[in-house]
Formats: C-alpha cells, structure tokens, sequence
C-alpha cells in the first residue's frame, strides 16, 4: 500500500483511540497490532513473535531502573518538611532583589527539580507554600501563579529528569550526557523567568511590596538550604565525576534521603506508604508507555513509515530553522492533549529519523523536545502544571493559564536561543568528554 494512505491510517487509528477515551498505552498498543495486520499484511503469529522479542527487550533495559528510583526519591522529599526549610532559607536571600521573595518561586523550583525529576512534584511541593505565603505578603496573585507555573516546569530540564532517561533509552543516547546538556539551557530559562519578575517589579513596584528583614542572616539560610544542597551534589556529582551512572546514582540518592529523613526524625509507616504507593503507580505508568512506544515504534519501521517520511521532508529541502519551526509547532499542538512522556514515546520513531538526517545533533534535539514538552505544561486544556495550580490555589483554569503566559513566551525564547546557538546545551557535555 502506498505509504502516503499507511501513514493517514495509522493516524487516524491513534485519533480514533484517543478521542474515545482510551489509555494511551492500551491505544498505542491497539494501533502497533492495527496497522501490521491492515497496512502491513502480517499475520497473528508473526505479530505475535515480533512483539513477543520487542516485550523483553524493551522492559529489560538497566537504563529503566533508575526511573522508579527518582520517583522514589521525588516522592520521599515530597512528603517531608525539606519544601519549607527551602522556602525559609531563600527568602532572607532573595528579599533585596527586585520582586522580592517572588524568586522563591524560580529558585525554589530550580534546586528541587534537581533532585525530583517531575514537573508536577516540583510544582506541587513548591507552591504548597510559596502560594499562601506569597498571597498573605501582598503579592501580585498573576505574577505570582504564572512564574511557578513557568518555573515548575523546568522538573523536566534540569537533572535528573524522568522524560530525559525517556529520551535517552528511546533514542539509545548517553543519559549522563543528556544530564549535562539540560544544566545550562535550563539555568537559562530561570535566569529569564527572574530577569522577568525584576523588571515588572521595578516597572510597577505594587506587585511586590517590599519586605521586613526577618532577623535571619544568611549562614542560617544555607543551613536550611543544605540537606536539599547535600542531596543534589550526591546525586548530580556522583554523574558528573564519573562514579556512578544514572540508575546507580538514582539508588545512592534514594539511599541517602533515607539516611536523612531517618537522621531527622521524618520517616514513618505512613510515609513509606504513600511514597511507595506514589512510586509504584507512577513507574508503572512510565514503563507502560515506553513498553507500548518500542512495539509502536518496530511496527512503524515495518512499514518503512520513518524512513520514507524522513526521505519525503528531505527531498522537500527545508531549512534546518523551517524543520525546527515546523517541529515545534507539531510538539506545542500534541503539548495541547498529551503529557511529556507519552509526547516523547509516541513521536520520536516519526521525528528523530527526519531530525538525525537533517544533521542536528540527538543530544541537542532531546534538550529542544524537552522545552517543547515544558510548554506543554502550562498551556491548557492538558497542561499539567496549570491543573497543579488550579488545586493548590482555588482559581479559574482560564486564569491560571493566563497567568502562566508570559513564562510560555519567555521559555519560548529560550528555545529560539539554543536553537540558534546550539552549543548552549551542548557545552557542558564536550566539557566534560575533554
């Protein structure tokens, strides 16, 4: 069949499946098995046998190990008091700078995603605080909500990340390299989220009243901020060094949160329920999507689909920004519908073939899905982060995500950045091999 009406079928099976409802892994799976039979002529047990080797191979990959892990260790600090000695301890650090203890938000965000992995833990846990907080103070209740959108987001960027070690297994990348490359485009996008909150305070000073001195110095601040600070250089320096790959730098960081919760007093039963119960849940939903993505994936290359659209886009002759303009508006529609890692298992056995033969580099194109994949975040009707908010704070969705606007056109910005200047994420990775 010509590949033309392949690749409108098997779009149209994965529309019908997600328009009634259906999981995604199970719509996936549904479509891998549709479109070998209807547009590939395989039969049962071919099938059969193909996905039978795919199954294995998929779910025994040691790469995938180090996902429950992050959870493990995201959910545990999720359900202790570190969020609030994190909030004590940048508030006597930004309370000088223009806009006040709203850089709480971008800080605060920044350090816990290096430990979380998860955008919406790293929102969630964030502004379980800093929201009232910031309200009681006589903050703008706008700038307030969209710059922890905005910076919730960056869970995803700033390692270790969950959709990174997606990426990574999918697109059978290095994972420390991947690490590497999302430290500075994402301390980029913080820079500019704080850049931002500056320059609107300055310009209109009502938006952040100005605060009393709270008697704490800032020797008591890092002491607040150290457990989260000690549980970051575990994790990020032990990959960095060398010493440890991600999944066992995943099992020291576990490790050493249970060591500090248990030092401090924080473990119980209840705890470890919840976090396990979290854990489980979470993983399983990952590793179901990644399982169900690998078996999409052979049943695309059965059909020779990547291929011949990569060859179709080439022969076209689009520049390397057209692709990329092109690329970014599929991923903000599909940000729209879907979350970021079923947007990375579902369409990257499509788009990274086009992207490795227009020449970009696959590290440097898992940075730019990322930022994609953050946009969707915090833009409705499926934008995770606004949902999160919308809980936390008791507003309107329509106001949250108004709110969160100019967070999406600044990190838009930052994809415009790094796309025009790849090295930005790429630096640090050669760095490091030197």
């Amino acid at each position: 069949m010509d590949i033309f009406w392949s690749a409108v079928g098997v779009g149209v099976l994965l529309l019908f499946f997600l328009s009634m409802g259906t999981w995604i892994f199970a719509a996936m799976l549904a479509v891998s098995i549709g479109s070998l039979w209807l547009f590939g002529d395989f039969g049962a047990d071919r099938i059969g046998l193909i996905f039978s080797r795919i199954l294995y191979r998929a779910s025994n990959s040691w790469e995938l190990s180090a996902i429950p892990l992050f959870i493990l260790m995201g959910e545990l600090i999720f359900r202790s008091n570190i969020s609030e000695r994190l909030f004590k301890g940048l508030v006597p650090i930004t309370r000088h700078l223009p806009g006040g203890i709203l850089h709480t938000n971008v800080l605060g965000c920044t350090l816990f995603a290096a430990v979380s992995g998860s955008s919406a833990a790293t929102t969630a846990t964030i502004g379980k605080i800093t929201t009232q907080e910031l309200k009681t103070r006589g903050y703008d209740r706008n700038l307030s909500i969209g710059s922890l959108a905005g910076a919730g987001s960056l869970g995803l960027l700033i390692p270790p990340s969950i959709v990174m070690i997606v990426y990574g297994v999918q697109a059978e990348v290095s994972i420390s390299q991947l690490f590497m490359a999302g430290v500075v485009p994402g301390l980029l996008i913080a820079l500019l989220y704080s850049v931002y909150i500056s320059a609107r305070s300055y310009l209109s000073p009502s938006l952040a009243p100005r605060q009393a001195a709270s008697g704490q110095s800032v020797g008591q601040s890092i002491l607040l901020l150290l457990p989260l600070l000690v549980l970051i250089s575990i994790v990020i320096g032990s990959i960095y060094s060398g010493i440890a790959t991600p999944s066992e730098a995943a099992a020291v960081g576990v490790a050493a949160t249970l060591l500090l919760l248990g030092y401090e007093g924080q473990l119980s039963n209840r705890l470890f329920v919840e976090a396990f119960r979290g854990t489980l849940i979470t993983s399983i939903m990952v590793c179901s999507l990644l399982i169900t993505a690998s078996l999409l994936s052979t049943a695309m290359g059965y059909l020779h689909l990547p291929r011949e659209l990569a060859e179709w886009i080439a022969a076209q002759n689009f520049s390397p920004m057209s692709l990329l303009l092109a690329l970014a508006v599929f991923y903000v529609v599909l940000g729209l519908f879907l979350d970021g890692i079923s947007i990375t298992v579902m369409s990257l056995p499509i788009t990274l073939p086009i992207v490795l033969m227009a020449g970009f580099d696959p590290i440097w194109f898992g940075i730019f899905l990322i930022i994609m994949i953050e946009l969707g975040q915090i833009t409705p009707p499926v934008g995770f982060n606004l949902f999160v908010l919308q809980s936390l704070t008791g507003e309107s969705i329509s106001r949250v995500a108004l709110a969160a606007l100019p967070f999406f056109l600044l990190m838009c910005v930052a994809a415009l950045i790094i796309s025009v200047w790849p090295d930005i994420a790429l630096w640090l990775p050669r760095f490091m091999a030197q």
